[in-house]
C-alpha cells in the first residue's frame, strides 16, 4: 500500500487559559491520499479548525500547543520542523482557505499585492511582470471577471463570493499538494455556495490536489467528499467512506446529525429533530464517552471507560461500545 500524502497520528493540542488547561484535540488520527477529498464535520467547538491550525502549526502562541502526536507530510513530521522550514510548507505544499475572507484578507492592501506576496515569498526568482501575469491568470482560473480591474481593488469593494474566490486564488497560486478549506461557504448564499463547491471540484480535477474540507454542513460533505471524519468534543467519534456514513451511521451522534437535516419527503411543518443537551465544556470533560450526557443509549460502561475507535473494517470505525447493537 502506498504511503498517504498526509498522516496525522495521535495528535493532542492544548490551550492554556485563565480558567486552566483545555485539551481541544485528544488522540486525533487520520490520513488523506493524493487527489482525495476528506471531510471533517461536527458542531462548533468540536476541534475542526484547531485540527487545521495544528497541521499548519498556526496555533496562537503562547496559549496553543501541540503536546503529543505527529503530523507526517509524505513521512516528514511537521511538528519537529523549525519555523523557517514551516514557512516553506505553508502556502507552498499545504495551503488554507480561512473561514471569513473579510478578516483573512488585509483590508488596506489591494488584491494585487495580496496575491503577489504569496508568489514572491515562495518564488523569489520571479520578476514583478511574471508575478502580475500569474496573479491575473489565477484570478481568471477561479472565475473572477475583469481580473486586471479586480487586481486594483480593495477587499471591501468585492462581494462575499468574490472575496472567497480571491482567497481560493491565493491558496492555489503555488499549486499546493493539499488544500485545507475551513468552512469556505458558510457566509455565502446558496447559489454562490454551489459555485464555490463546483470550483473546488474543477480545480481538484485539474491539479490532482487533496482537499481537507471542514464544515458543519452534512449536505456539503455529501456533495464534495470521498471520506468523512465526525468529530465531537475534541475526538474523532466516527470515520467512514461517504456512502457508508450516510447509509449506515454507527454512532448515536452521527445519527442525530443526519436526523436533524430537513428532508423534502417529510410532512410539511413537522418539527425538526434535535440532539438534546449541550456539548460539555473543555474544562469539565466527563470521564468515559464524551457524548454520554446526550446519548439515549448510555450505559454504566460509557460513564467510566473511554470507548476505542474500532469497527468491522479499517474503512468504517466508530467510538462507541454499543455500535454493534445499533447496527441492527
Amino acid at each position: 500500500m502506498s504511503q498517504p500524502l498526509l498522516e496525522v497520528r495521535h495528535l493532542a493540542t492544548e490551550f492554556i487559559t485563565e480558567q486552566g488547561v483545555a485539551r481541544a484535540l485528544d488522540d486525533i488520527s487520520f490520513h488523506i491520499n493524493a487527489g482525495e477529498t476528506l471531510g471533517i464535520v461536527g458542531e462548533s467547538g468540536c476541534g475542526k479548525s484547531v485540527t487545521a491550525l495544528s497541521i499548519l502549526r498556526l496555533l496562537p502562541k503562547p496559549a496553543g500547543n501541540i503536546v503529543s502526536g505527529e503530523v507526517l507530510l509524505q513521512g516528514k513530521d511537521l511538528t519537529r520542523l523549525v519555523p523557517e522550514q514551516m514557512h516553506h510548507i505553508r502556502g507552498n505544499r499545504i495551503a488554507m482557505i480561512f473561514q471569513e475572507p473579510m478578516t483573512a484578507l488585509n483590508p488596506v492592501y489591494r488584491v494585487e499585492r495580496q496575491l503577489g506576496e504569496t508568489l514572491a515569498l515562495h518564488n523569489p526568482q520571479m520578476s514583478k511582470v511574471e508575478i502580475r501575469a500569474a496573479s491575473i491568470k489565477m484570478l481568471q482560473r477561479v472565475g473572477i471577471p475583469a481580473p486586471e480591474r479586480r487586481m486594483q481593488e480593495y477587499p471591501h469593494q468585492l462581494s462575499g463570493g468574490m472575496r472567497q474566490r480571491v482567497m481560493i486564488a491565493i491558496a492555489l497560486l503555488c499549486e499546493p499538494e493539499i488544500l485545507i478549506a475551513d468552512e469556505p461557504t458558510t457566509a455565502l448564499d446558496v447559489t454562490i455556495q454551489a459555485q464555490i463547491l463546483q470550483l473546488l471540484k474543477d480545480l481538484q480535477q485539474e491539479t490532482g490536489m487533496a482537499i481537507i474540507f471542514i464544515t458543519h454542513d452534512l449536505g456539503v460533505i455529501a456533495e464534495l467528499c470521498d471520506r468523512v471524519l465526525v468529530m465531537y468534543s475534541g475526538r474523532i467519534i466516527e470515520q467512514a467512506e461517504i456512502h457508508a456514513l450516510f447509509d449506515t451511521p454507527l454512532h448515536p451522534y452521527t445519527r442525530g446529525l443526519l436526523n436533524a437535516i430537513p428532508r423534502m419527503d417529510k410532512p410539511a411543518k413537522q418539527s425538526l429533530s434535535t440532539i438534546p443537551g449541550m456539548v460539555p465544556s473543555l474544562f469539565e470533560l466527563p470521564s468515559g464517552c464524551r457524548f454520554q450526557n446526550r446519548c439515549e443509549y448510555v450505559q454504566e460502561q460509557c460513564r467510566t471507560q473511554t470507548p476505542p475507535l474500532e469497527g468491522e473494517s479499517d474503512e468504517h470505525q466508530v467510538r462507541c461500545f454499543r455500535y454493534r447493537e445499533l447496527m441492527h
